[in-house]
């Protein structure tokens, strides 16, 4: 199965799970009454759901965590990715984690449906510099006027191509990174390749349906308003912007030859689509600057960020938050190691060990992009030039495009929402609908959604 199919199916079972939690009862959730105090001696128990933390960056801040909390509090880890079914049965059931790490897109449905709790007075409290925070971040965990998690770790897109294939192609950088759609376009054309009806060269790769918020911004719009109410779906600069990108896979052959043949790829390993040239460029996480260091260290890549088309850098973000469950029996441990995961020291000595770690094995430390913006620059700090001119392209332009992100605002029917709009885009995909009319239809399924579950969050 594919990562696109399983982010589809992901939200049409977050919706459903949340709409039979609060059919059993979830209800609405105050804040818990507890004393948040940054000097108090804890105790208790504190179960942790849905981290891992198995990589150093993760064992050396739950160290730090650990050591904040005391011995007097035995912390117990339900790893792997949250299962979003086990954690609302278990906040139905009365008998939820102490805290949970969650997507930060699901943090507005689950506070509206009384899963989580307002962070305000843990925040003031244990004394949490939301200060450090990257507005985007904290917007996307800010519902109806209060925070309901902290930001953890941060994802942006950066522009990632070969380039030795736009050099044969007589382009550059600045034809692929989105700045100007007609360049795209036409490099796009230059670049892929077929052979006896069969793709044998991706040109472009628009990364569609995900990556579909980031181009309507590229374009100067927005899929929902700020106040998180208002579904923009159908705006004729996102229709615009929906039309470029598919039109990007039409010009290859269509989306499905596209997706059959960026599936054969070992995406993860030595025979990637860079390392073996069969892709042209794309944007792209940039935890994959990683990858390829890693399997593909000689592969000819350039990097830029994606640009709007004013020409100025733009990412969309995303990552993780830590929340605290309605009903956790520790929201006083809790919010402490919430508190101790995110804090800047935590991730300066975290990225120092990945550094320490890297150095060993002779490879790049290329940064680390979290939530915090001031724990970012004392990271920046610790990378150091590698003397490979491609690979600290790759670093600098991470950092630039993770001072110009955006996120969508929190609201009560996330899920709702982007299954809608990514329905939406799959069905254009598939050849099912035109833009326009896939667009017209998800603007009136989101905004359904939005306008029921305001309603009832308004009742509460």
């Amino acid at each position: 199965m594919t990562l696109r199919r399983i982010s589809s199916l992901a939200a049409v079972t977050l919706s459903v799970t949340l709409a039979a939690a609060c059919a059993k009862g979830t209800g609405n959730a105050a804040e818990p009454q507890s004393s948040f105090n940054p000097s108090a001696t804890l105790s208790g128990s504190l179960q942790v759901m849905g981290f891992g933390g198995d990589d150093a960056i993760g064992q050396v801040r739950l160290a730090e965590a650990k050591k904040a909390l005391g011995s007097g509090v035995k912390v117990s880890q339900v790893k792997g990715d949250l299962d979003i079914q086990q954690f609302l049965s278990a906040v139905a059931s009365g008998q939820p984690p102490e805290i949970v790490y969650a997507n930060r897109d699901q943090i507005g449905t689950f506070a509206s449906r009384g899963a989580i709790v307002p962070l305000d007075s843990c925040i003031k409290g244990e004394g949490i510099d939301t200060s450090a925070f990257r507005k985007p971040a904290l917007d996307q965990v800010t519902f109806a006027g209060h925070v309901y998690g902290i930001p953890e770790f941060n994802v942006v897109q950066i522009t990632q191509a070969n380039k030795d294939l736009l050099s044969q192609a007589g382009l550059t950088v600045e034809d692929v990174n989105g700045s100007s759609w007609d360049k795209v376009t036409a490099a796009n054309k230059k670049l892929a390749k077929t052979s006896g009806g069969k793709l044998k060269v991706i040109g472009f790769d628009s990364k569609l349906p995900e990556f579909l918020p980031l181009w309507a911004k590229a374009n100067g719009a927005d899929l929902i308003s700020a106040d998180g109410k208002k579904a923009q779906l159908n705006d004729p600069k996102v229709v615009e912007a929906l039309e470029f990108a598919n039109g990007i896979y039409k010009d290859q052959g269509g989306f499905s030859k596209v997706k059959a043949f960026r599936d054969s790829a070992d995406f993860f390993g030595k025979g990637n689509q860079f390392a073996t040239g069969v892709l042209g460029a794309m944007p792209m996480e940039q935890w994959y600057v990683n990858v390829l260091n890693d399997v593909s260290p000689n592969a000819p890549m350039v990097f830029d960020t994606v640009r709007g088309k004013d020409g100025k850098p733009l990412a969309f973000a995303s990552g993780s938050a830590w929340a605290i469950p309605k009903g956790s029996k520790n929201a006083q441990a809790a919010c402490r190691f919430a508190k101790v995961m995110t804090q800047t020291e935590s991730w300066v000595k975290a990225a120092q060990k990945r550094v320490e770690l890297r150095q060993k094995e002779g490879k790049v430390f290329t940064g680390l992009l979290t939530g915090n913006a001031k724990a970012d620059e004392e990271v920046r700090k610790l990378v150091k030039p590698s003397g490979n001119s491609t690979w600290d392209s790759a670093v600098e332009k991470t950092y630039a495009a993770n001072d110009a992100t955006f996120s969508l605002p929190a609201n009560p029917a996330d899920a709702e929402f982007k299954t809608a709009w990514q329905d939406a885009v799959n069905r254009v995909l598939n050849g099912q609908q035109e833009p326009k009319a896939a667009l017209d239809q998800a603007q009136q399924e989101a905004q359904k959604a939005l306008d029921a579950a305001w309603a009832e969050w308004d009742k509460k």
